[in-house]
């Protein structure tokens, strides 16, 4: 199976910096997307941190080193190390955080390690699942059934989210995996798409075959853009196909 990737980050219409951070890997089979939070310049460091740690350590460790979700929970875990580490050593930084959400492949197997409100999509049969649960009040007021998905963006308390790298030195992070296919499209992207961008949307841009990932993530950047870019946009895009294929 051949990993086809595009991304694209935009710091959107009305912040003045880009406080998102990704990781693109092919070669580890690594992607990645991090939010960070904290003030413009602790936010910056928040999500640089995690992203290159998370890069580092399953860089340095590689395919068959041990098991992969451990590898990657074990991952996620150092970066909260790290970047409490750096809250302690610079007062500056206290309060700055992360949300992390990391996609290893492994032959054809996925594994996700999450953390925030950042998110992990898949298209398969034209069908987009949702692989990852946000980790804030409103999705907990979304799985209550007292809010509608489509509401979740416009709630005055969307950005209060319950879990995060750096937020405390007890780290809880969500592991999922699963099997891919041929065909199959994955998303990492932070808040800044998913507010301005809805499901059918994304699912729409993921589901044009002629589009290489690159060219999806550019036009989901700018359709978030175009919907009022209120926040820092990051998208990567993962496609699998057979070796050889196209696009």
């Amino acid at each position: 199976m051949e990993l086809k990737s595009g991304s694209q980050s935009n710091q959107g219409r009305v912040r003045t910096s880009n406080e998102d951070s990704f990781v693109e890997n092919p070669a580890a089979g690594l992607f990645l997307v991090a939010d960070g939070m904290g003030g413009h310049a602790a936010g910056e460091i928040a999500s640089r941190l995690a992203a290159d740690t998370v890069n580092s350590w399953v860089t340095a460790r590689g395919a068959g080193c041990e098991e992969p979700a451990e590898m990657l929970r074990s991952a996620a875990v150092e970066a909260n190390n790290r970047v409490i580490e750096a809250q302690r050593h610079d007062r500056a930084l206290n309060g700055m955080g992360s949300t992390l959400t990391a996609l290893l492949f492994l032959g054809q197997s996925y594994f996700i390690a999450h953390i925030g409100d950042s998110r992990a999509y898949r298209l398969r049969d034209g069908v987009l699942e949702q692989l990852t649960r946000d980790h804030s009040l409103v999705w907990h007021l979304y799985e209550s059934g007292v809010l509608g998905k489509a509401e979740l963006s416009r709630h005055p308390q969307k950005n209060l989210i319950t879990r995060s790298i750096g937020s405390n030195p007890q780290v809880d992070i969500d592991i999922e995996s699963g099997e891919g296919r041929a065909g199959d499209v994955y998303l990492l992207c932070s808040d800044g798409l998913t507010d301005g961008v809805p499901d059918e949307g994304i699912r729409e841009t993921l589901f044009c075959a002629q589009k290489t990932p690159q060219e999806m993530a550019d036009s989901l950047v700018d359709a978030a853009n175009r919907a009022g870019g209120p926040d820092n946009i990051t998208v990567v895009i993962v496609r699998l196909a057979e070796n050889g294929a196209g696009n």
